[in-house]
């Protein structure tokens, strides 16, 4: 219990100070109180322990079972008749108790504190909107890049030397806007998630892009002057941007209201395929009854070649209708499958921050059955060997759950295997070293079962040839 304690504090104030550095821009030089920044540490640290609790599980149950077997302490417990199987008992029962305390955790306190940490960002980005903008240095905010030389007045909201890039999507690469001005004014409303940029004395340059690609050679461009240009910036792109991946919306909500957000999502997602489907069946039947052909001759006589008995214009008007109804079909199908695809990935998103829960709280099983009977393989205790084999084994881990969890996001696997990949990959290995742990088998794994059919193959050519 000590072993554990002491490496899961020293592994949280790891991860926290990592966190601190993430969010230094956030801290550093915004003239916050101490009080704040205790609670914004506060908020963010639930969020590190599905990081430090598998890997102080795993790392404590190495170097405990080590010592133990290092010390012989395993032997004397043998010699009174008491198996490793059996000792490990009473502490798999601990580590059971423990998977249900951090699935409650995962459930309940860090969606809590998520929700917690990203609204005191907002609060303090309205109360001082300067934090938004730091000194010097171009900020990307969404499709903005902003840079100030020098902030003044209580919160800085008084800026000197405004410098903005604002790029257009569609022109595809470069700032296409550039505004300057000497002088602006940063304002917050605690009503909306806007701050509102006042510009004052400047100008306006803005890249033209015309039809003609001869003519976007020449690279012209538009100039204007202004007194006075007001701008809006949406606080959510300044999340996006400045917060790290694992802030999301459905990471803020338990399992009880992932389940009400999905079973919407699920109706939504299902509605919009069948309103797509019947609108592509409405416009294909509008356009093939939009000219009635009829034959002159024989109204039961099927015809053949319908552009035939059409004067040219007219058939040059039913090419083009069809040409323009493919090219729209096309373009409708396009935005409905990203549309649709979107919606998908948001549909996965929550599926995944279920299984996440479950699979948080049996990691905490699955390390103590790595570690346990690795250390008393390997029967080595301390910091040296069991340190190593605890992080290739928890790096094997994490990157299984990052792999797992983007591509089921993407929808290229389901959603279960990708979220409890990492352990349907380890979990054999957790069995295989229990197994030989408790029957005091090395960890060295025998293959004479796959080699000894070749050397005997190889054997009876060599006679052959003798």
């Amino acid at each position: 219990m000590i072993t554990f304690t002491t490496v899961f504090v020293i592994l949280f104030f790891i991860f926290v100070l990592q966190g601190i550095w993430l969010f230094i821009s956030d801290l550093a030089g915004k003239d916050l109180d101490a009080f704040t920044i205790l609670k914004f540490l506060s908020f963010y640290a639930p969020t590190i322990v599905p990081l430090v609790l598998p890997l102080s599980v795993l790392l404590a149950a190495i170097m405990t079972f080590g010592s133990f077997s290092e010390n012989y302490e395993f032997a004397a417990m043998k010699s009174s008749g008491i198996s490793l199987n059996r000792a490990m008992r009473y502490l798999s029962l601990a580590i059971l108790g423990l998977s249900i305390i951090t699935f409650i955790f995962a459930n309940n306190v860090i969606p809590n504190a998520q929700y917690n940490f990203l609204n005191l960002r907002k609060d303090i980005m309205q109360q001082k909107p300067a934090m938004a903008i730091a000194e010097g240095q171009f900020n990307s905010i969404g499709a903005i890049n902003i840079k100030v030389d020098k902030k003044s007045g209580e919160n800085g909201e008084l800026l000197e030397g405004v410098i903005m890039h604002v790029k257009n999507e569609d022109y595809g690469f470069g700032a296409n806007t550039v505004i300057k001005a000497k002088n602006g004014v940063l304002g917050g409303d605690n009503e909306s998630n806007l701050l509102q940029l006042v510009l004052l004395d400047g100008n306006y340059y803005e890249n033209i892009q015309p039809n003609d690609f001869n003519e976007r050679n020449k690279k012209p461009f538009a100039k204007s002057s202004f007194k006075k240009y007001i701008i809006n910036i949406d606080l959510s792109k300044v999340y996006q941007v400045q917060n790290i991946e694992d802030f999301t919306s459905e990471k803020m909500l338990n399992i009880s209201e992932l389940n009400y957000t999905l079973d919407s999502l699920q109706k939504n997602y299902d509605n919009e395929i069948i309103s797509f489907s019947d609108n592509v069946v409405m416009r294909t039947d509008a356009v093939f009854n939009t000219k009635r052909v009829q034959d002159v001759n024989n109204e039961n006589e099927e015809i053949k070649d319908i552009l035939a008995i059409m004067t040219t214009e007219e058939s040059q008007k039913i090419v083009e209708l069809a040409k323009n109804n493919i090219t729209s079909t096309e373009f409708n199908i396009s935005n409905a499958k990203t549309d649709l695809e979107y919606k998908k990935k948001n549909i996965n998103s929550h599926w995944i921050v279920i299984h996440e829960k479950f699979v948080m709280g049996f990691s905490c099983l699955l390390m103590f059955f790595l570690g346990a009977p690795l250390g008393a393989i390997i029967r080595k205790g301390g910091l040296g060997l069991p340190m190593v084999f605890a992080i290739v084994i928890f790096i094997v881990f994490h990157f299984l759950n990052l792999f797992g969890r983007k591509i089921a996001e993407q929808d290229a696997i389901p959603v279960f295997l990708g979220v409890w990949l990492s352990t349907i990959v380890l979990l054999p290995f957790a069995i295989l070293l229990t197994y030989r742990a408790t029957n005091d088998i090395g960890i060295m794994i025998s293959f004479d079962w796959i080699t000894d059919p070749f050397k005997k193959l190889a054997s009876k050519i060599n006679k052959q040839n003798n």
